[in-house]
């Protein structure tokens, strides 16, 4: 539109101006739509058409904080703005950058432009929207959304009428306003390709934003990533086509001595032992995966790590990513989620008498040792709950605790139980092998139970892997270094086993380093009592029943009774005793099961009637002893079951004296 037209068209929009300015009359059929609206808006704010009062918005400290906010945006702006500014130098025109508030963050110009514009409020700092400022390009452009021109009369403002504005939103990729782009000069310099020139501008500093915000999230999400591979316990090593190590998390790293600047670009040939190198090796030109993967890699000084890997092709970029868990961790975690792991401690061996007392402090000693430990004593002594315990104690407590019964096992299984095998050892041996329970164990403890039943073939290996501390699968050639303590028990008497043939003499004096006596409940009679108030409670909360109370005479007759099943005889007893009875009774000798109450014990027994106490028992009791053995103590606690200290403090208890 020629320049004349736009003159006209300034004079009758300014006529129009002053009729809705002065006489509130506004025909909207004879004005753009867009202007109207943003007039009723301005005279709805309350601004005043008439104001030269262009006070400055922001301070200098404000500014600095919008300029901090609106970074991305000033930064991809101003190489746009200095090429518009390239074009339009020699004219009127200033270009300015708002934030999505209507503040003014930049501008370039002329300075005898920038210093006549600074008079009706363009210098930063200054908010242009139209609550302050009325009808302007870029007041309606960050309401409506969309590219604006506005010309001379068109601005509510009557010091804005010899002005033209284009503006045009810039917006983010959601479509968010940021901030907008525009360019301000003389009415009479206005023109359609201003308003085409800044809308092209600001779409192009749209395509940077967003590519840079596109840029920010793929580099946060690799950082993610990063961190993610960083923190799992797994390694992860990236190779690529030719063969060479692309990247290696911290797990890796740490696992085989290697730093970033050691390994990265080196070939992955650097750390794989020579035994399975071919194969991973095949893997990674064909792009072949390998799921569950034994494969043995070498650390910087050389040593081999054992571990389990997966190694899945990259088809897009080629290479592979190679992830895998040392087998010990692995077979550790296994472990505990088959339940391969203590959970007795010390604490939870109950008893006060000497023989309990002498045997936790001795196991407890050897636990702070790696020395091996063999457990003797009767079965239902608690072999396995003191190995536990000496398990939990030890620095092991961490790592797998591994239980054997070498008396359960067929003779021919025994070596594959304890060693392992490899694929096609025998017929029916798994596919890809199978560890051992040392292998299972490593790092941590095996129980060895029933020792003296293990087969002597297997007697032999077991003796070679406690001296070298390394094993061989069965059919297989590869040694396997293994660290692992063991604890073997036996209710046999070894060395008579030994004169019979039937055990090694020199593993008996292997295993014998630290020999545990457990004691027969016959040897601590006095902690029955305290074994039989705590399965009544612990079986009393399983059966939802509730014991009145102990009778005298239930006391009495099971400290008389001989126990041969020891404390798991004494268990299942009282088991069958609160399963059996009534809810809230009394327990008597009545409730015991006949085989635990001979005849004599009936006799003596039957007291209740006579309301005899158990106190006033075991006094009579104690007298009789210490008058049938002439007044030898030693002789009369021996008789009774208990120990010379216990004997003195229950006399002393009853006011007995020595005869």
């Amino acid at each position: 539109m020629p320049e004349k037209n736009f003159i006209n068209y300034n004079e009758e929009i300014v006529e129009k101006w002053e009729l809705f300015i002065e006489e509130d009359i506004l025909n909207e059929k004879e004005i753009r739509k867009s202007i109207a609206d943003s007039w009723k808006r301005s005279k709805a704010y309350g601004v005043n058409p008439y104001s030269q009062d262009f006070t400055k918005c922001l301070s200098e400290e404000k500014l600095k904080k919008r300029h901090k906010e609106s970074n991305l945006l000033l930064k991809t702006a101003k190489p746009f703005m200095e090429s518009i500014y390239k074009i339009v130098r020699d004219t009127d025109f200033i270009i300015r950058l708002t934030d999505k508030d209507g503040f003014v963050l930049t501008h370039i110009g002329e300075e005898k432009i920038v210093d006549m514009y600074f008079s009706i409020g363009a210098d930063d700092g200054y908010n242009v929207k139209e609550e302050f400022v009325g009808t302007t390009a870029i007041g309606m452009a960050l309401i409506t959304g969309e590219p604006m021109q506005v010309v001379g009369g068109e601005h509510y403002l009557k010091e804005y009428h010899k002005l033209t504005s284009s503006a045009c939103p810039i917006k983010d990729k959601n479509g968010t306003i940021l901030g907008v782009l525009s360019i301000t000069g003389s009415y009479k310099q206005v023109h359609t390709h201003t308003l085409g020139m800044i809308v092209a501008a600001a779409e192009a500093i749209e395509k940077e934003i967003k590519l840079e915000e596109y840029n920010n999230e793929l580099r946060a999400i690799n950082e993610r990533f990063y961190q993610i591979t960083e923190s799992v316990s797994e390694g992860i090593i990236r190779v690529d086509d030719k063969e060479n190590i692309v990247s290696i998390n911290r797990f890796a790293r740490k696992l085989l001595s290697f730093s970033e600047a050691n390994i990265i670009g080196k070939d992955i040939k650097t750390i794989l032992s020579p035994d399975n190198r071919q194969d991973i090796l095949k893997g990674i030109i064909n792009g072949k995966s390998h799921v569950e993967e034994e494969v043995n890699f070498k650390t910087r000084n050389g040593r081999k790590k054992a571990c389990i890997a997966n190694i899945t092709p990259i088809k897009s970029a080629g290479g592979v990513v190679i992830t895998f868990r040392e087998t010990k961790m692995l077979h550790s975690l296994v472990n505990k989620i088959v339940g391969a792991n203590a959970k007795f401690t010390f604490s939870d061996i109950l008893g006060k008498s000497d023989a309990i007392n002498k045997a936790i402090k001795l196991a407890s000693v050897s636990a702070n040792t790696n020395t091996t430990i063999l457990l003797q004593g009767e079965s239902g002594t608690g072999k396995e709950m003191f190995a536990q315990a000496i398990h939990n104690e030890s620095d092991r407590k961490g790592y797998p605790f591994v239980f054997l019964n070498c008396g359960a096992i067929p003779r021919e299984l025994v070596s594959s139980e304890l060693f392992g095998y490899i694929e096609g050892a025998f017929t029916g041996a798994k596919r890809g092998g199978h560890p051992g329970k040392f292998e299972l164990a490593d790092g941590g403890t095996i129980f060895l139970d029933e020792i003296g039943d293990m087969p002597l073939d297997a007697q032999v290996s077991l003796l070679r892997v406690l001296e070298d501390k390394k094993i061989v699968r069965v059919g297989g050639n590869e040694v396997i270094p293994i660290d692992v303590r063991v604890i073997a028990a036996t209710n046999k008497d070894l060395k008579k086993e030994v004169e019979l043939g039937n055990f090694r003499s020199d593993l008996f004096y292997r295993i014998n380093v630290m020999p545990i006596y457990t004691p027969t409940l016959r040897e601590r009679k006095e902690d029955i009592r305290i074994l039989i108030d705590y399965f009544i409670e612990k079986l009393c909360k399983t059966t939802n029943k509730t014991v009145k109370g102990i009778g005298s005479s239930f006391y009495k007759a099971m400290l008389s009774y001989n126990w041969p099943g020891n404390v798991r005889e004494l268990q299942n007893v009282m088991q069958r005793v609160i399963n059996m009875v009534d809810n809230n009774v009394t327990l008597t000798i009545k409730d015991l099961p006949p085989y635990i109450v001979d005849k004599d014990s009936k006799e003596n027994m039957e007291f209740g009637k006579q309301l005899v106490t158990l106190d006033e028992l075991e006094k009579n009791y104690i007298s009789k002893a210490i008058q049938e053995c002439n007044g030898n103590i030693a002789a009369a606690s021996k008789a009774l079951g208990i120990g010379r200290t216990t004997m003195y403090r229950k006399m002393k208890k009853y006011n007995i004296e020595e005869k």
